[in-house]
């Protein structure tokens, strides 16, 4: 079970990567510039929390695009197939 839970994880960071790679190349052409399209949320400006003697600064932001959810999608199919063999 355990080992189900971590390939599960290494195959959505997979198709995270991969996500974005296909994001990345396929912004600046007209007919597959749909796969780029997305949504950014989190932070806009950061939290800095001062102590005077050390200063955090706390901020996120996640930008989920249509390639990245194919990806995933397809690469959790195609390493579940594969891992059935």
């Amino acid at each position: 079970m355990r080992t189900n839970f971590w390939i599960t994880l290494l195959l959505i960071c997979a198709g995270i990567v991969i996500g974005s790679l296909v994001a990345e190349l396929t912004a600046g052409i007209p007919v597959l510039g749909w796969l780029a399209y997305g949504l950014d949320f989190g932070t806009q400006s950061p939290f800095t929390l001062d102590l005077h003697v050390l200063i955090l600064t706390f901020g996120a932001t996640v930008r989920i695009t249509i390639a990245h959810i194919l990806c995933i999608c397809l690469t959790l199919i195609v390493g579940r197939a594969v891992i059935r063999r």
